[in-house]
């Protein structure tokens, strides 16, 4: 077994038991819906289409978007945001399963049960309900396939699943993380479908050993996936006082790293740093930008590293560009004043905006400024990862230059380089600790209009990870410590290297300077 492997299936108990949890309360809290809704349906005929007109109107919505809508619109982030996002998608196959499988019961069995004195609640559940089960239960195995498959979407919003293979894997060009992530989803909703359907058969042949057959199989598999959850639970921070000090320390601290390589390897250098001083570590990956921000806000996250542009831009809505210096101290006194979040300080390097191109077509256009680009851009198309077109940042770059390309086109951040290297698309948003600018020939245009604000890399601490004097302590050697060709070797190492973020972060952490040097 290769050491990639092993470092995937290591995290895999702990995963799948975050989706197994995720899949059982959507599917538990779908079915209490759809019971009482389908009861309306039947009783009340008039308003069944209407019923199902709005549960079916929920499935047209992208599932990513609808989890995305629970985050931006209604402040709901990790399992909550999850939750009521995949009990929606399942309410559908249940409830319409139920309705039409006790509609299709025999009027004359119905007819039988009334002339013998059973009354409407007695035919429900000793006729109807028992008729139907077949048709009902072969709604929730639909609706269990649909959520084991949506909840790996759930990652973006800060909820833990088998997602967080497939999103960090694609980030990372790691190929057997993302297979580890494909596979335990489709072992998972292969056994959960197998198991319902003995479940399906047993209540159409009456058989009551396939119906145990069925119920036991299912709790082995939800005591064997929640049991790491039980044995491990990660609610948030927990304190404990040090004796020595009196102060209040925090046992378990939780990262946050956003979309991408570089993100992945800094909250492992954290991590790392943090549990060779005794704490328990906890990492929450791909996470958008405006979701990790409010997750440390509520102190959902205790730490993570943000970009001092982003803050300026999406979080203080600032549409100017100042000196990185006045950014860096207008952005720390915003971020304590307002949302009660400490930034510790840069870590020495910048992590920019730049609009990147093919160094051969640069240099056939005579392109070294982004200035230079406006009489072609009408000809040419840009691509960027997939918060860029919707940041201010690219209402700034259209203000501040006043052209327009021919087409944009969002791509995952992992595949916008390959995708200006093979020509299909003109020009990329690049970042500047990038390797693979290097790697795939491309060349950076200068900003002289300074469009893009400064993005030095700083790291925010929550209000509890603030008030713990070891933890301050113990990162702070980190600060100015990283400067640019670090950052943009370590990235390599994952990007270019094949290696893991993990590898990369002990790699980046054995050039900085060590205690007591």
């Amino acid at each position: 077994m290769s050491d990639n492997l092993r470092q995937q299936l290591v995290e895999l108990p702990n995963l799948l038991g975050h989706h197994i949890q995720l899949t059982l309360i959507a599917l538990v809290a779908a079915i209490a819906i759809s019971f009482p809704a389908a009861l309306l349906c039947l009783r009340v005929p008039r308003v069944r289409g209407t019923v199902l007109a709005v549960v079916s109107v929920i499935q047209t919505v992208p599932s990513l978007a609808l989890l995305a809508l629970m985050a931006v619109a209604f402040g709901l982030f990790d399992q909550r945001a999850a939750l009521i996002a995949l009990t929606a998608y399942a309410i559908l196959p249940i409830l319409r399963n139920m309705v039409t499988g006790i509609l299709g019961v025999d009027a004359s069995v119905i007819e039988a049960a009334r002339g013998v004195g059973m009354t409407p609640w007695q035919i429900l559940r000793q006729v109807e309900l028992p008729l139907a089960a077949p048709v009902i239960i072969a709604g929730i195995r639909t609706a269990t396939v649909w959520v084991v498959g949506i909840a790996t979407l759930s990652t973006p919003v800060g909820a833990d699943s088998l997602g967080n293979y497939i999103f960090s894997g694609l980030q990372t060009t790691n190929t057997t993380r993302v297979v580890t992530g494909v596979v335990a989803a489709i072992v998972l909703a292969l056994i959960l479908d197998q198991l319902i359907r003995l479940l399906e058969h047993a209540s159409e042949r009456r058989s009551l050993r396939l119906g145990l057959t069925g119920v036991g199989g299912l709790l082995v598999v939800l005591i064997a996936g929640l049991a790491p959850l039980a044995i491990d639970l990660r609610d948030g921070p927990v304190r404990t006082q040090v004796a020595q000090t009196d102060q209040p320390r925090l046992e378990r601290v939780t990262i946050g790293a956003k979309t991408f390589t570089e993100q992945f390897i800094l909250a492992r250098l954290l991590g790392q740093t943090l549990a060779d001083a005794g704490y328990d570590i906890e990492l929450k990956e791909s996470l958008g930008s405006i979701i990790a921000f409010e997750q440390l806000a509520q102190d959902e996250l205790q730490i993570y590293v943000d970009y001092t542009g982003t803050i300026w831009a999406n979080q203080m809505d600032r549409t100017d560009s100042r000196d990185p210096t006045t950014v860096l101290f207008e952005m720390t006194a915003w971020l304590a004043r307002t949302h009660g979040i400490t930034c510790l300080g840069p870590l020495g390097f910048e992590n920019a905006y730049a609009l990147a191109m093919r160094a051969a077509d640069a240099e056939a256009l005579n392109l070294r400024t982004v200035s230079d680009l406006e009489p072609h851009a009408a000809g040419l198309t840009i691509g960027s990862d997939y918060e860029f077109f919707a940041r201010p940042e690219w209402q700034a770059f259209l203000a501040a230059y006043g052209f327009t390309f021919a087409e944009t086109s969002s791509f995952d951040s992992t595949l916008m380089y390959p995708a200006v290297a093979q020509g299909k698309v003109d020009v990329i948003t690049a970042f500047t600790t990038d390797a693979r600018i290097i790697e795939y020939d491309l060349a950076l245009l200068q900003d002289p209009r300074r469009a893009f604000p400064p993005y030095d890399a700083v790291l925010l601490l929550s209000d509890s990870a603030a008030q713990d004097p070891l933890l301050v302590d113990t990162l702070r050697p980190l600060i100015n410590a990283i400067n640019v060709s670090l950052m943009r070797a370590a990235n390599g190492r994952v990007d270019l290297e094949g290696r893991t973020p993990r590898d990369a972060a002990a790699w980046l952490r054995s050039r900085l300077p060590q205690p007591g040097e």
